[in-house]
């Protein structure tokens, strides 16, 4: 377990350092840009990409958190406390990358101001896609790595480390930002209306806003707590059906404490004839057996309990 983790968390840190010194160098290379050519698309870039730099420094601050050992207010760790700062993350992408890029283009359509030489424009959004293009691919094969046969939008709403969906659609959206950019400093120079590129700014900030709803969903849904893999309670269940001494599984209900840390709590009816050392015995055997099988989970509480035909919750 401590090998598989460490290598989620070192494949998760390619990812995220990646998008970082992509981001920060981008987000000089366009502020310049902007103040050079009075671009209101790029200077939402600039702050796009500014604000994407603060995402992966908060990321790597929060998987730094989330890996503290258990204690006693917390006997389960800190694991989730990764999935609190992706949700700041979304908040900060929706607040200061979407509404800076809209309210930018809103003040440029209202009072537009001539752009002036758009060559160095060009040149920045060049520079820009290549690096940015750079960490997506990193983006997408770590990713890719990860899910295996798993459909890419399952996949997505299936995984418990935002580090790595995060990167991936701000990337992506990223990416999008770029194009959108260029064609709006193209069209502006071309029409000789300024007025378009605000419209591109607000564009890309609607591209924004979209990301960031999209990714706090995601974020809420792991903040307030989902169940592991179904594949894995159907063969939690089918292991412990299995063990002689077990009648009946009344239910299994999981909840992952962390990206690679899972919870189980078991509910089963064991066998009346089995005395109180015999019962014992066989819940020390179903663990090791769990643990054997599924190294991610942390944490297993067993409870004896009569059948009952009341629908479980998985």
């Amino acid at each position: 377990m401590a090998n598989t983790s460490i290598a989620k968390t070192i494949r998760s840190n390619i990812v995220l350092f990646g998008a970082l010194f992509a981001n920060v160098g981008i987000a000089v290379a366009k502020f310049v840009a902007a103040a050079l050519t009075g671009s209101s698309s790029m200077l939402s870039e600039g702050f796009h990409s500014l604000v994407d730099s603060g995402n992966q420094i908060l990321l790597l601050y929060g998987q730094r958190r989330a890996k503290r050992p258990p204690d006693t207010r917390h006997p389960f760790g800190y694991g989730r406390e990764l999935y609190f700062w992706a949700f700041v993350v979304a908040i900060l992408i929706f607040a200061l990358g979407a509404g800076i890029s809209i309210y930018e283009g809103w003040l440029h359509i209202r009072n537009p101001e001539p752009l002036t030489d758009p060559t160095i424009n060009y040149v920045v959004l060049g520079i820009a896609a290549l690096l940015e293009g750079s960490s997506w691919t990193i983006a997408v094969r770590e990713f890719r790595s990860a899910k295996g046969d798993t459909p890419w939008w399952t996949a997505i709403k299936e995984s418990k480390d935002p580090a790595s969906f995060i990167v991936l659609f701000e990337d992506s959206a990223a990416l999008a930002g770029l194009a959108v950019a260029g064609i709006g400093v193209w069209a502006s120079h071309a029409w000789e209306d300024a007025r378009i590129d605000g419209v591109a700014s607000i564009v890309i900030g609607v591209i924004l806003a979209a990301v960031a709803t999209l990714l706090a969903r995601e974020a809420k849904g792991l903040l307030i707590g989902e169940r592991a893999d179904p594949r894995v309670v159907e063969r939690v269940r089918a292991l412990v059906a299995a063990s002689p001494g077990i009648t009946a599984v009344n239910h299994v209900r999981t909840i992952h404490t962390a990206p690679d840390a899972v919870f189980v709590a078991i509910s089963a009816d064991f066998d009346d004839a089995l005395t109180m050392g015999e019962g014992e015995t066989l819940v020390e055997r179903i663990e090791a057996q769990l643990r054997a099988e599924f190294p991610d989970i942390s944490s297993i509480y067993v409870r004896p309990e009569k059948a009952t035909d009341a629908p479980s919750i998985r």
